[in-house]
């Protein structure tokens, strides 16, 4: 499948009639589904074309919202381990809409990144979130990784 990225190198393996593919940061090989493909897809354009460090970079980790347990897809850290951008995933066949927003915005009322990236691989919205002034910009691109 088609996405809105630069071609990348992954690897791959097939078991018992299902394609995995190898995650960078988690170290192992997921299940490859259409959201996940994303999700890799992003995961290196950060690394090699962002140029961020992946032992900055967190992969489907749990959060606590509200005594809920939820999984963000991607989180970019700063160098003093704070995070920096959010990063929600999802298959290129579900739109990015206000439901999306949302569901991103309450991970990050925790997470407090000043980045928020929304993609289905095809759709990308990037914004730089004002906390103090509770607006948002959009941006062109995820911002590089000193900025």
């Amino acid at each position: 499948m088609h996405l809105d990225f630069n071609k990348y190198n992954f690897r791959y393996k097939n078991k018992e009639n299902k394609t995995y593919i190898f995650d960078i940061i988690r170290k192992k090989y997921v299940l490859l589904t259409p959201e996940e493909w994303v999700r890799q897809n992003l995961i290196h354009y950060i690394i090699y074309t962002k140029k961020y460090s992946p032992a900055l970079i967190a992969v489907e980790k749990q959060l606590n919202i509200n005594g809920l347990r939820r999984r963000f897809d991607i989180v970019v850290f700063n160098r003093n381990t704070h995070p920096q951008i959010l990063i929600e995933c999802k298959a290129p066949d579900i739109p990015i809409d206000q439901k999306t927003f949302d569901q991103a915005n309450r991970y990050n009322w925790l997470l407090k990144a000043p980045y928020l990236v929304l993609s289905n691989g095809k759709k990308h919205y990037i914004c730089k979130i004002d906390f103090d002034q509770n607006k948002y910009q959009f941006l062109k691109d995820i911002p590089e990784k000193d900025e």
